[in-house]
């Protein structure tokens, strides 16, 4: 496995390299990942989100509260993400517990979103049933017109969630299905430590 991953201390300085690298090479969507939750019973969920930001605390991505992911986050506030880049031949995955970004940090990237994005946030009762397409293109001409030129306010079920992760394991693919796995789990004193597996 070529890069600082097989020197790093720093599991998230490895990631932002092989995330830069797959904007590089990615057709669409490099920050897509596959996010599992689990209900009350414990039985998984898994879907794409965009992940739209990341730091030392972890990774962060918004969605509905009210969403299946965002039940399921509250009964069970805990989660797996991987990304998959398959040109580079590339997977991350990590998992720890969840909990909401603050209240300014959502409404900041509210913000930043598109009107029409921000008009979708209303319109849209994630997750429940709907009876048809028009009654969703209904409810998108009803909050396009109360809003009318106005600034769009954030739904207050409209939340970020970050996953602060206890293990990120690297993955990079190889000849004859010898891939290069490296680890990194929080150890004693929440320092990273870092390990190579068999594939």
């Amino acid at each position: 496995m070529k890069g600082s991953v097989e020197t790093a201390s720093d599991p998230f300085v490895v990631f932002g390299e092989w995330l830069r690298e797959a904007e590089a090479s990615e057709p669409s969507d490099p920050n897509a990942m596959a996010l599992a939750t689990a209900d009350s019973d414990g039985v998984p969920d898994v879907r794409m989100v965009l992940m739209k930001s990341f730091d030392e605390t972890g990774f962060v991505f918004f969605t509905s509260r009210e969403s299946t992911k965002g039940q399921e986050l509250a009964t069970n506030p805990s989660a797996a993400l991987c990304f998959h880049w398959k040109i580079l031949g590339r997977q991350v995955r990590a998992r720890g517990a969840v909990a909401e970004v603050s209240a300014s940090d959502a409404d900041a990237y509210f913000a930043s979103r598109s009107k029409g994005s921000q008009i979708g946030a209303w319109a849209s009762q994630q997750s429940q049933p709907i009876e048809s397409r028009f009654a969703l293109e209904r409810a998108v001409a009803k909050y396009a017109a109360k809003f009318g030129l106005r600034a769009i306010p954030r739904p207050p079920y409209w939340v970020g969630f970050r996953i602060d992760p206890v293990i990120i394991e690297f993955w990079q693919s190889q000849r004859f299905r010898l891939h290069d796995r490296i680890v990194f789990t929080v150890g004693p004193a929440s320092k990273w430590q870092r390990q190579r597996l068999y594939p």
